[in-house]
């Protein structure tokens, strides 16, 4: 039995995208928190923990760095 024929191709619908915008924001380390003109919550609160001794930190998204993606 042969299989059935005329099925045509499928058309995908488009991906809509979403109206609410994208933002990325750079990674700061606690020196560069501690020079800050205008320091932040996070960011002060983050240069606290980096203060104590042992403290292992990877950073911190930093507000005042914010970019639109699309």
């Amino acid at each position: 039995m042969a299989p059935p024929k005329g099925k045509g191709k499928v058309v995908k619908k488009k991906k809509e995208l979403s109206s609410r915008a994208q933002y990325t924001m750079r990674i700061v380390e606690s020196a560069t928190c501690s020079v800050c003109k205008t320091p932040c919550a996070r960011g002060m609160r983050y240069l606290e923990m980096m203060s104590q001794p042992g403290a292992v930190g990877r950073g911190v998204p930093c507000i005042l760095t914010r970019r639109k993606i699309n």
